[in-house]
């Protein structure tokens, strides 16, 4: 195609700042185009998984005999792209048959998009309980349901405008993601119109870390973690999302894990790539961002059948390092802990309940670990307290706040384990006026007021029982204080 008529088409089909974002794949779209709907061979359109206020299109691939409780993970093609090239070609499916998990491939189209771009930068589809961000968080309980996945391992991963979006389903939806990846992609909330698209591609606003973070703390406000991990992919010479966006990245979620932009380590990787590691107040990689010398905009790949390659190269998937591999060794579905750390380490502890809050103080107990020489009490995701025994007392507390507690034994040489599943304690007192719903249990969920596990519903704080997952049980869920919700059908009182 001429680059005069290349031209005229880009004004056709978008005159707004989205149109660099991938533009240069409509150079290689009549070569390198993939039906709209999926072939067969092990990738399948699902439909019915939800209202789907986003418009999307849901494709998934589940590997012949995976038993229930396995991982899921979602992923997000880039613009001009389609959940097919995404499937053949990023690794993802032949990680899934040697790993044990589902994935799901969400679509969209030109009738969102004149590029088919997930919507990154338009609050109207990219924010909690809105458009595409909800149509996708449909999709991961429809796969919740009828494949019985894992719910506390949920990932999402992204090129591009994909990763754009991934970015901000990981700040909308902190309680539904245990980790997610950008590849070539944005800062959560980086734009917040089409206009403003242009500049965070190619220079994203001179945020601090502290500003960017607050980005992501105002995605799900109330929130108290544990937040997800996050791996950032990007080429040196890409020159459709600068760089700049990885280190804005960067800072965005360091900020929020509040561990600062010093990596603990950093390492070299095969294709010319650099990994830094930013590691959690257990000592486990939070955020790692991965560097790829000289590569352009795209995915990395990395054709063959060693044990650390996969994918397959082809426009804007580039020959370089399996980033899929990286990515998921980094979430632990290979089987090793999340955030790396191997598991020749203590368990996490298990049976941590709250025995008693007052409007100041909230107290903890927890079985013992064998070999723990102490343990590390972690409060919104900062550790706290270091306690020998099994017990403590959290103080200087705010009134009528909920927060989020974890535990993980520590052995002699000052190593922690894994933390525990989380437990949330409500201070007393407060004088927070309530907030009611009444919806059914579908419609809560949706909303963010509640989660599904095992086909059923629990209220988010108190983790109340609901009953089934579905649209004719109802129930009104008062919230006091901010993220903690209790059943109230005989009434909304503070």
């Amino acid at each position: 195609m001429r680059p005069s008529i290349l031209r005229r088409l880009f004004r056709r089909v978008a005159s707004t700042a989205v149109l660099g974002l991938l533009a240069a794949t409509l150079s290689t779209t009549t070569a390198q185009a993939r039906p709209a709907v999926a072939p067969a061979g092990g990738l399948q359109q699902v439909t019915g998984f939800g209202s789907n206020p986003g418009n999307l299109q849901m494709y998934e691939y589940t590997p012949a005999g995976l038993p229930a409780n396995a991982p899921l993970v979602v992923a997000l093609h880039g613009c001009a792209q389609t959940a097919d090239a995404y499937y053949t070609n990023s690794g993802w499916p032949e990680l899934a048959d040697r790993w044990g998990f589902d994935v799901v491939f969400p679509q969209t189209t030109a009738a969102n998009n004149a590029l088919s771009c997930f919507s990154w930068f338009d609050p109207a589809k990219d924010t909690r309980g809105r458009g595409e961000a909800a149509s996708i968080v449909q999709m991961v309980e429809h796969a919740k349901l009828s494949r019985g996945s894992d719910t506390g391992r949920v990932y999402v991963t992204g090129l591009s405008a994909g990763g754009g979006m991934t970015a901000d389903l990981l700040a909308a939806y902190p309680d539904v993601f245990a980790g997610g990846s950008v590849a070539s992609g944005l800062p959560a909330q980086c734009a917040t119109s089409q206009a403003a698209a242009s500049g965070c591609q190619t220079g994203p606003q001179k945020l601090t870390p502290a500003q960017w973070g607050d980005k992501v703390r105002g995605g799900h406000p109330g929130y108290g973690g544990p937040w997800p991990r996050v791996a950032i992919w990007q080429g040196t010479s890409d020159y459709t999302v600068y760089p700049a966006n990885a280190t804005a990245l960067r800072d965005q979620w360091t900020d929020v894990w509040g561990i600062g932009q010093t990596p603990s380590a950093t390492d070299t990787l095969p294709g010319n790539t650099t990994r830094s590691v930013y590691n959690d107040s257990a000592g486990r990689p939070a955020v790692e961002t991965y560097s790829v010398s000289g590569m352009g905009h795209g995915l990395p790949v990395s054709p063959g059948t060693g044990a650390e390659q996969c994918g397959k190269a082809a426009a804007y998937f580039l020959n370089t390092i399996c980033s899929s591999y990286y990515t998921g060794v980094f979430w632990g579905l290979d089987g090793s802990t999340p955030g790396g750390g191997g598991d020749d380490g203590l368990p996490a502890p298990a049976g941590v309940t709250v025995t008693g809050t007052t409007d100041t103080t909230a107290s903890l107990s927890w079985n013992a670990v064998e070999g723990a020489a102490s343990y590390a009490l972690y409060r919104d995701g900062t550790e706290v307290a270091s306690p020998a025994g099994t017990n403590r007392t959290d103080t200087g507390l705010t009134a009528g706040t909920a927060y989020r507690y974890t535990v993980a034994a520590v052995d002699s040489s000052g190593a922690a384990g894994p933390a525990s599943a989380p437990v949330t304690a409500t201070t007393t007192g407060g004088s927070a006026p309530a907030k009611c719903w009444t919806a059914t249990n579908y419609a809560q969920v949706a909303a963010g007021r509640a989660h599904t596990s095992g086909g059923y519903v629990y209220a988010n704080g108190s983790e109340a029982n609901m009953g089934l997952y579905n649209v004719f049980v109802t129930h009104t869920l008062r919230e006091t204080p901010a993220g903690y919700f209790v059943i109230a059908d005989s009434g909304c009182t503070g």
